[in-house]
């Protein structure tokens, strides 16, 4: 049977340990982290199946490293108690949220569902209003007519049309693309979109993208 491997980001050393000791005698290997930076380096070398992550690290927070850690299970363990915050993290992605202080009990079996579920698949074909867009194939079809796109506008309405009711704010949209389109900056992002929505809109006539002032963007619903 295979080891799943956990990596655990959290500065508190006590806190850390705990876990580790824990994680180790369920049979669990262990890596750890201590700063959100860190993480990210360790991410390729220890390619974990399942993170624990705390909010409140040095450098980067545990917020600011989300986004780069999709399709990996991450469990937010946090003193956070607000409830905005815990649905704006599983919005995010976060495969669950246990309060600070918690029992090791509970921890271990959120630990053991969070493993069975594993990562979200990406949809093939994701479908908006007559938008249809194929990320095996990296197409765009709107109204039975294929769409030619940029890399960067490709990337920017899979983002939209992954989250088709949320507003995505700038940030968040440059974060979420950087990956795929290093070239796409904030002073330039107002021209991909402006281009994206041309495009789209000549193909069918309607407009599908929606500026939502000082935060960001969403696919129109009406």
């Amino acid at each position: 049977m295979e080891v799943k491997r956990i990596l655990i980001i959290e500065d508190d050393l006590h806190i850390g340990n705990m876990l580790e000791e824990v994680l180790v005698k369920e049979g669990y290997a262990v890596a750890r982290a201590y700063s959100g930076t860190e993480a990210l380096l360790a991410l390729p070398v220890e390619k974990p199946d399942l993170i624990l992550l705390d909010l409140m690290l040095p450098g980067l927070s545990g917020e600011d490293i989300m986004p780069k850690l999709k399709g990996i299970p991450v469990i937010v363990v946090s003193a956070k108690t607000d409830v905005d915050d815990k649905v704006g993290l599983l919005l995010e992605g976060a495969a669950d949220f246990i309060t600070k202080p918690f029992h090791m009990k509970e921890l271990l079996a959120r630990v053991v569902v969070g493993l069975r579920k594993g990562p979200e698949p990406d949809k093939a074909v994701l479908a908006f209003a007559d938008i249809r867009l194929d990320t095996a194939l990296h197409t765009v079809w709107v109204a039975d007519k294929e769409v030619r796109l940029t890399r960067t506008e490709y990337a920017i309405l899979k983002l939209l049309m992954q989250n088709p009711a949320q507003v995505i704010t700038k940030s968040l949209l440059l974060d979420r693309i950087s990956g795929d389109t290093p070239d796409c900056t904030e002073s330039s992002l107002k021209m991909h979109i402006s281009h994206l929505r041309r495009k789209l809109r000549e193909a069918s006539g309607r407009d599908y993208i929606e500026a939502v002032w000082g935060i960001g963007f969403k696919l129109k619903t009406d």
